[in-house]
């Protein structure tokens, strides 16, 4: 027999079902939650879909791809990116280690400054990085005694990216580390193998997830990468002229054909990561659990 409740009502029984007033009531919330829903997705997805289609149905996006403007900062985009990539894995996978296994004084200050870049302006990032790296800079003054020059070269445009793209692969990676169980990788040292073995077999391929979404969330922020650039780079065309400073330069300069199609190649290059994320099930990453 069912026992009474707090409220009265009886333990283990069902919830009561609407009554017939309340029923219509909770059909029209629910529908104008849809509509509103529909207004914000438009509010968002309306002008891509737009400036896609621009691009698509006047033929300016073929046009343009020929225009040798666009295919350069294109090619240095991708070739930076790159170079970038390689950097971000190489720095960032050992300090997403660190960050995931060990505790130490000062950690929590090291994974702030870290995290800073990601909600940092980018123009203010680009001041920083030529306070540290540009010819009277901390740094780059002794540099520049020396005869290397940093400020306005293409070494510029991949420091610019690794600093502003690599804490999304850093965090990423931390919570894909963390979340590996250690009751594996406690048994696979019990069976003598070493730490480079328990790396390479357990624990990056457990976290493979997570890294593959950071690595493709780092390349994006890489590519669309603007403020920081422009700052500490600058706009030179062939040199430090990326895709986000060609949908800029070609837009002052009147030429709207060639900055919609610059801007196109990049709404579908952030498409094709959102849609690799959600396809191959790496959406966990992007929750704030993933980045926290």
């Amino acid at each position: 027999m069912d026992t009474a409740g707090p409220a009265g009502q009886a333990v283990g029984s069902a919830p009561a079902a609407p009554t017939g007033s309340a029923l219509p009531r909770q059909r029209r919330a629910h529908r104008t939650l849809r509509a509103v829903a529909v207004l914000v997705g438009l509010f968002f997805g309306l002008p891509v879909v737009v400036l896609v289609g621009r691009a698509l149905l006047d033929g300016s996006l073929g046009v343009s791809l020929a225009s040798q403007t666009v295919l350069d900062a294109l090619r240095l985009s991708l070739v930076t990116t790159a170079v970038s990539l390689v950097i971000t894995v190489a720095i960032g996978l050992p300090l997403a280690f660190v960050f995931a296994r060990h505790r130490f004084p000062g950690v929590s200050v090291l994974e702030v400054a870290v995290s800073l870049p990601i909600v940092l302006p980018p123009s203010v990032a680009g001041l920083a990085l030529l306070l540290v790296f540009g010819r009277r800079g901390l740094v780059g003054g002794a540099l520049d005694d020396l005869g290397v020059s940093i400020p306005f070269t293409t070494l510029a445009v991949v420091i610019a990216q690794v600093f502003v793209s690599a804490p999304f692969f850093i965090r990423s990676a931390k919570a894909g580390i963390a979340a590996v169980d250690r009751d594996l990788e406690d048994a696979a040292r019990v069976d003598g193998a070493s730490d480079r073995q328990l790396l390479r077999a357990i624990t990056l391929p457990l976290a493979s997830g997570a890294l593959a979404a950071g690595l493709l969330m780092s390349w994006a922020r890489s590519l669309g990468e603007f403020g920081a650039t422009i700052m500490f780079a600058g706009n030179i065309e062939g040199r430090t002229q990326t895709l986000p400073l060609v949908v800029y330069g070609e837009f002052q300069g009147g030429d709207l054909d060639s900055s919609i199609a610059a801007a196109v190649i990049l709404v579908l290059a952030a498409i094709g990561v959102l849609l690799a994320v959600r396809v191959f099930h790496w959406g966990r990453v992007l929750t704030l659990r993933a980045v926290g």
